[in-house]
C-alpha cells in the first residue's frame, strides 16, 4: 500500500493548482485522474485525427478570464512551464438581425464609439454600465482571492484601489440599498434600465448569462461582470490552446515530485474515526493519506457515491444542532443543480466565416462570437434548457481560436468552437438514449445542424467551409468528464449557492465535517471558470489546518499588516 500526505481526487486545472501549492509547502502529494490525460475540462485534443489531422481543439473551457484577477500565473511561475496568454482585441462581436452589430474592444472609448455610430445615448449609459460593474468587480476580487469565511483573509486581499473602489459603492444609506436592490435585481431588468437599443442588450444578456442563468434570473444581475471583465483584465488564451495551461501546470507539479495517474477511478473515499485516511480504486487498489484527503469533485458525488453512509452519518451528529435534516439530506436535495448543460460542436474549416451582411472585418473574429438576436431570444436559450426542451431557435457562442492562435490548424485553415446550451435530460424521453437522458447520436447531429444553419445565416460560406465536425451531447460531456447531470460548474452559480453558500455552508470553506477530508473544483468557492482560485484557496485551508494556532494569528497578523501599508503606506 502506497503512503502520501495529501491524495487529490482528479487532476482538473483547480486539483493541479492545489497540488502544486502543497508541493511547494514540503508536502507528497498524489493525484488520481480517470480519464486518460489529466486537466478534466481544460484540455486541448485532436477530436478528429482521422477525418482532420492536424487541427487542434478545446472540448470544453477556451476563454481565461478569472485566472487573471488572482495570483496564481504569477505565484506559480506557470511561464517558466511553457504557459503563454495571448490576449486578444476586440473581445465580442455579436451580429444582430437588422445589419446593427455590438463590436467590444478592450478600450471602453473604443466600444463605446462603436455603439455610437447607431446610438449615441446607449454608448453613454455603456459607459456608465461598464464603470459600475469594474467597481464592483473591485470590491468582488479580495474575496474571489480567500476562503469565503475568512474575514482576516479576505481583508488582507485588500488594497488601496480596491478599498477605493469599495467605498465608491457606499455611501449614505440608500446608496448602499441602491447596491443591495441592483445586486437583487436581474441582468434583464438592468439592461431595460440603462439602455435603448436591442443590439446592445441582447449581446449584454448573453454575457450575464454565462453563468449559465436565464436573463430574467432575479438576484443575477452580477452576471454583468462578464462584460465588464472583457474589458479590464481583459480576456485571453494559451498558445496552443486550454490544455497549455493544464500541461504548464503538469511540468510544475511533476518537478516538485507530485504523482499524478491517469485512468485511476476513485470508488470510495477511506474513513476511520472520523478521519478521512485514504482512498480505494474501482481495481481495489488503496492509497493512504497521512495529512489528508482532498477531492475536486462535486459534492453530491463525494459525499453520496464515494463515502459510506455511516461515516457520513457519523460525521453529521455535530451539525444536527443547526439543521434539520441529515447531512445527506441536504446534499441530496439543497444542492441546486438545474437542467441546463451544453451541447458542443467543434468544425475543422478551410476557411474562415465571413459575416458579409454586417460589415465584415477578420478583427470581429478574434473574440466571442455571440449569435444572441434578442433578450427574449437569450432568455428562451436559458430557459428551454431547464424544462427539458432543445430551443427552437439557437442562440450561441462562438469562437474561432486560430485567428489569434494559428497553431491549433494547418497552415490557411481553422478550427469553429461553438457553446450551445442544451438540457441534460429531455423532456419526455426519459429511458432513452445515453444514460436515459434522450440523447442519441442521430438527435446531437440533428441539433448540431439546426445550430451550423442558423450560424451560416449570418456566415453563408460557414456550411461550404467545414471539412469535419465533432459534436458532443450534454449526456457525452457529463460521461466524458463526470459533470453531474452536465452540468460545467458542478452546481448552479445562483446567488444562494455562492460565496459562504457554496456549496452548503458547513461545506463553503473548503473543509468538511469528516476530519481531514476537504473539497476544491468548480463546485466551491468562487465557482466555475478557469480561475484556479478554488485550488489556491483550499490550498491555503488545509495549509492553515496543519499549523499551530500561534502559526495561524502570526499569518493573519501578517495579511493585515500588509494591507495597513498598501493603504496608507507605512
Amino acid at each position: 500500500m502506497e503512503v502520501y500526505d495529501v491524495v487529490i481526487i482528479g487532476a482538473g486545472h483547480n486539483a493541479l493548482v492545489c497540488a502544486a501549492y502543497l508541493l511547494k509547502a514540503g508536502y507528497k502529494v498524489l493525484l488520481l485522474e480517470k480519464q486518460p490525460i489529466p486537466g478534466g475540462g481544460s484540455t486541448t485534443e485532436e477530436s478528429l485525427k482521422e477525418a482532420a489531422p492536424g487541427f487542434k481543439f478545446n472540448p470544453c473551457a477556451i476563454d481565461h478570464i478569472f485566472i487573471h484577477l488572482g495570483p496564481v500565473v504569477q505565484e506559480l511561475e506557470l511561464n517558466k512551464y511553457g504557459l503563454e496568454y495571448l490576449f486578444y482585441d476586440p473581445t465580442v462581436f455579436c451580429p444582430h438581425p437588422d445589419g446593427k452589430y455590438f463590436l467590444a474592444y478592450r478600450s471602453v472609448e473604443q466600444t463605446c464609439a462603436e455603439i455610437a455610430r447607431y446610438s449615441p445615448r446607449d454608448a453613454r449609459k455603456y459607459a456608465e454600465f461598464i464603470d459600475f460593474w469594474q467597481r464592483v468587480l473591485g470590491m468582488l476580487i479580495p474575496m474571489f482571492n480567500a476562503p469565503p469565511k475568512s474575514l482576516i483573509n479576505i481583508s488582507g486581499n485588500f488594497d488601496a484601489a480596491k478599498l477605493k473602489d469599495m467605498f465608491s459603492l457606499m455611501g449614505p444609506p440608500d446608496k448602499i440599498l441602491d447596491l443591495v436592490r441592483t445586486m437583487f435585481t436581474s441582468p434583464m431588468d438592468l439592461l431595460n434600465e440603462y439602455f435603448d437599443e436591442e443590439f446592445v442588450k441582447a449581446p449584454l444578456a448573453r454575457q450575464a448569462s454565462e453563468l449559465s442563468l436565464p436573463p430574467s434570473q432575479k438576484t443575477g444581475a452580477v452576471g454583468s461582470i462578464m462584460m465588464a471583465m472583457r474589458h479590464n483584465p481583459g480576456v485571453a488564451r494559451p498558445r496552443g490552446g486550454t490544455g497549455a495551461l493544464t500541461q504548464a501546470l503538469v511540468r510544475l507539479v511533476m518537478s516538485l515530485g507530485g504523482v499524478i495517474l491517469t485512468e485511476q477511478q476513485v470508488k470510495q473515499v477511506l474513513v476511520d474515526n472520523n478521519r478521512a485516511v485514504g482512498v480505494r480504486l474501482a481495481n481495489g487498489k488503496e492509497y493512504r493519506a497521512k495529512c489528508g484527503v482532498i477531492s475536486s469533485i462535486d459534492a453530491k458525488r463525494l459525499f453520496l457515491q464515494l463515502i459510506d453512509e455511516r461515516d457520513v452519518d457519523r460525521a453529521d451528529t455535530e451539525l444536527r444542532d443547526t439543521a434539520d435534516a441529515t447531512l445527506r439530506e441536504r446534499i441530496s436535495r439543497r444542492i441546486v443543480n438545474h437542467n441546463e448543460s451544453i451541447l458542443k460542436i467543434d468544425c475543422a474549416l478551410s476557411e474562415l466565416p465571413r459575416f458579409v451582411y454586417h460589415d465584415h472585418k477578420d478583427e470581429y473574429l478574434t473574440g466571442a462570437i455571440l449569435i444572441a438576436d434578442s433578450v427574449d431570444h437569450v432568455e428562451l436559450a436559458h430557459t428551454d434548457p431547464d424544462i427539458g426542451r432543445i430551443p427552437e431557435d439557437p442562440s450561441m457562442f462562438a469562437v474561432v481560436p486560430t485567428v489569434v492562435d494559428p497553431t491549433m490548424a494547418p497552415e490557411g485553415k481553422h478550427t469553429l468552437w461553438i457553446e450551445f446550451f442544451a438540457p441534460y435530460q429531455i423532456k419526455g424521453a426519459e429511458g432513452t438514449g445515453l444514460k436515459g437522458t434522450g440523447w442519441t447520436d442521430e438527435l446531437k447531429h440533428k441539433v448540431a445542424d439546426k445550430v451550423l444553419d442558423k450560424l451560416a445565416d449570418y456566415a453563408p460560406n460557414l456550411k461550404n467551409s467545414i471539412i469535419a465536425r465533432h459534436v458532443e451531447s450534454p449526456a457525452e460531456l457529463a460521461e466524458r468528464l463526470g459533470f453531474l447531470k452536465g452540468n460545467y460548474y458542478h452546481l448552479d452559480m445562483t446567488l444562494d449557492q455562492m460565496m459562504f453558500f457554496r456549496p452548503l455552508p458547513e461545506l463553503a470553506n473548503y473543509k468538511t465535517p469528516i476530519e481531514n477530508l476537504f473539497l476544491t473544483g468548480a463546485g466551491t468557492h468562487p465557482g466555475g471558470s478557469i480561475s484556479g482560485m478554488p485550488g489556491r484557496n483550499c490550498a491555503r485551508v488545509f495549509l492553515q489546518n496543519q499549523r499551530s494556532i500561534v502559526q495561524t494569528l502570526a499569518d493573519a497578523g501578517n495579511a493585515l499588516k500588509s494591507t495597513a501599508k498598501s493603504v496608507f503606506g507605512t
